[in-house]
């Protein structure tokens, strides 16, 4: 009303300090997200690593085994199509899914060479390559070249190599249909093999560039 005083916006008692604005809360969006569902689907797939060596070596239950180490295997398809289509891709997620990947296969080949599930000379092929492929890695985020993203025919061969393992591992038991089954699988591990080690050039090659011109 006119003529009535102004009142303060705020009352302050003497003696009170004044009242600072509070920073908004920073939340987390775009690549700085943690909780997504392909983040959530490659922590999964390493709980189930845990579980499927569990039951291959505690319970010795092959069977159980093989569908919980299909079930990992198929956890690295869903992270990374969801990631893709519904744009969930993250700066963990580039980090962690490769990583998952890398323990879900390691442990399969090692726990299956102790089980007899494999060849060695499967195991020997597959293990050289994910170890050079490793090493180029930790050697390029060491120099500080930008990560370099799984590509399609590296995705190709993993899928193959999932797939393949689960019916090794179910092959090894008894039955008429087990050899034949191991025969199939491990002739149609080849094709995997061949594009694993196509794959590794798209890290050893950036690796050898960067050596070379350290040098």
């Amino acid at each position: 009303m006119a003529g009535q005083p102004e009142m303060p916006e705020q009352l302050r008692m003497p003696g009170q300090p004044e009242a600072t604005a509070q920073p908004p809360v920073k939340r987390r969006t775009g690549l700085d997200r943690l909780w997504t569902v392909p983040n959530v689907l490659s922590v999964s797939r390493i709980i189930l690593v845990g579980c499927y060596l569990f039951l291959l070596f505690a319970w010795n239950d092959r069977v159980t085994a093989t569908f919980v180490l299909a079930a990992a295997g198929i956890t690295d398809f869903l992270d990374g199509y969801i990631a893709r289509r519904f744009d969930q891709v993250t700066t963990l997620g580039t980090a962690l899914d490769p990583t998952a990947d890398r323990v879900l296969l390691a442990s399969a080949i090692f726990s299956m060479i102790a089980y007899g599930a494999v060849p060695i000379w499967l195991a020997v092929v597959v293990l050289i390559r994910e170890l050079s492929v490793a090493t180029a890695v930790i050697y390029l985020d060491r120099r500080g070249a930008p990560r370099l993203e799984v590509n399609f025919i590296g995705k190709s061969a993993a899928f193959g190599f999932m797939v393949g393992f689960p019916l090794l591992l179910l092959g090894h038991g008894p039955g008429s249909w087990t050899h034949p089954l191991t025969i199939a699988t491990e002739i149609a591990l080849i094709p995997a093999i061949i594009l694993s080690y196509i794959s590794s050039l798209s890290y050893l090659r950036p690796a050898q560039r960067l050596f070379l011109s350290k040098s």
